[in-house]
């Protein structure tokens, strides 16, 4: 298959080994972050630890949009649910995300009306089938996914859509960066750049990471080539002395993002003073809501909500999954009391969740095979 295999050709992801191997410096250890949870699910797919030299470690970052949602935020979303006549549409992704009252299918299974969709157009056109509900939009994702629901919600305001509203919990990518970098209990030596973010936003916004903290990045694809040539590039860096911002996934992402893209953005949100997010806290000016001019479509504002801060379950260490501090299999109840069947954290329900990945492709130990 054309542009797919030959991002999967085993023999060049042997060469590209040898190069890595070569880049290491005798003695040091070198360790990077891939930001995006697509990344991860690459990673232990393909094995691609095996092809990298034991002085090389990976961690993961926040980059998973399900997995940084607080309980908090899916109870507000459920106490919306069970109002009368409300119909709640969400990605397939939350449906079984923990929240602590339940799950979205918890709360179906008790009466509500909860409905999966693949595009917040799905829920315009149950808004237009059913005049006579209410139907609410959980609104998640990162830059990624947030232009899609600007352009409904201008669809819907062009239509007088009065049925239709959206509970915004789209987040960006910067601001944890940043409470990354400024967290003392992390060490990092680059970062692999999140791909589908960077295709909305572009590679400038990573500019600050060698700029203000001496790191460099490397914006990679999603495939086992593009992952390995990135960890490559950001070694060629280090060896060079070099540190800056590089764009691996150019057959993709524009340097400076999608300009139109990023205009409906700022005319449909604006960004939130503070935004939760699960094991990293309070983020400033991490989240977006709707603007002045769509205030009509926002569910926060049409229906009351709890507003209740809920904590983690105890048990669960998705917070230091996040924040890169431990690997997913270093949780207590990983593979055990949680899986994804039944899931305790966030991490393990997401298709983009690391212990997720961990879990699906049976990395459950450190040892790495030799290729």
């Amino acid at each position: 298959m054309r542009f797919v295999d030959e991002f999967r050709d085993a023999e060049k992801a042997r060469v590209l080994s040898a190069r890595i191997a070569e880049l290491c410096e005798p003695g040091r250890q070198y360790k990077f972050m891939e930001v995006c949870g697509g990344h991860t699910h690459t990673i232990y797919k393909h094995g691609l630890e095996d092809y990298l030299p034991e002085t090389v470690s990976l961690v993961h970052g926040p980059g998973c949009p399900v997995c940084v949602i607080p309980m908090g935020r899916l109870d507000d979303a459920i106490a919306i649910a069970e109002q009368p006549d409300v119909i709640m549409t969400s990605f397939g992704d939350m449906m079984r995300v923990p929240g602590g009252r339940g799950s979205f299918f918890d709360s179906n299974a008790a009466g509500a009306d909860i409905r999966m969709v693949y595009s917040p157009l799905d829920s315009l056109k149950i808004a237009r089938n059913n005049p006579d509900k209410r139907v609410v939009f959980m609104a998640i994702g990162f830059e990624t996914t947030a232009p899609s629901t600007a352009l409904t919600l201008k669809r819907a305001k062009a239509e007088g859509l009065t049925n239709f509203s959206c509970i915004c919990n789209h987040v960006t990518i910067v601001p944890p960066l940043r409470a990354l970098l400024d967290s003392p209990d992390l060490r990092l030596d680059g970062f692999i750049g999140p791909g589908h973010v960077s295709t909305v936003v572009g590679a400038r916004p990573f500019e600050f990471i060698p700029a203000d903290y001496g790191k460099p990045i490397v914006v990679a694809g999603f495939e086992p080539l593009d992952v390995l040539h990135a960890i490559h590039m950001i070694l060629t860096q280090i060896k060079e002395g070099r540190c800056e911002v590089e764009n691996q996934y150019a057959r993709v992402v524009p340097y400076d993002g999608n300009p139109r893209a990023l205009q409906v953005m700022s005319e449909v949100f604006e960004l939130r003073p503070h935004f939760e997010w699960r094991g990293l806290g309070f983020i400033s000016q991490s989240g977006l809501k709707l603007s002045a001019a769509y205030a009509e479509f926002d569910a926060e504002r049409r229906y009351e909500v709890p507003g209740v801060r809920v904590a983690d379950p105890k048990a669960c260490q998705c917070g230091e999954v996040l924040k890169g501090v431990i690997k997913p299999w270093e949780c207590k109840v990983f593979g055990t009391a949680c899986t994804p069947e039944h899931a305790i954290g966030t991490c393990m329900v997401s298709p983009e969740g690391a212990c997720a990945a961990y879990y699906n492709y049976g990395r459950f130990a450190s040892e790495r095979a030799v290729v």
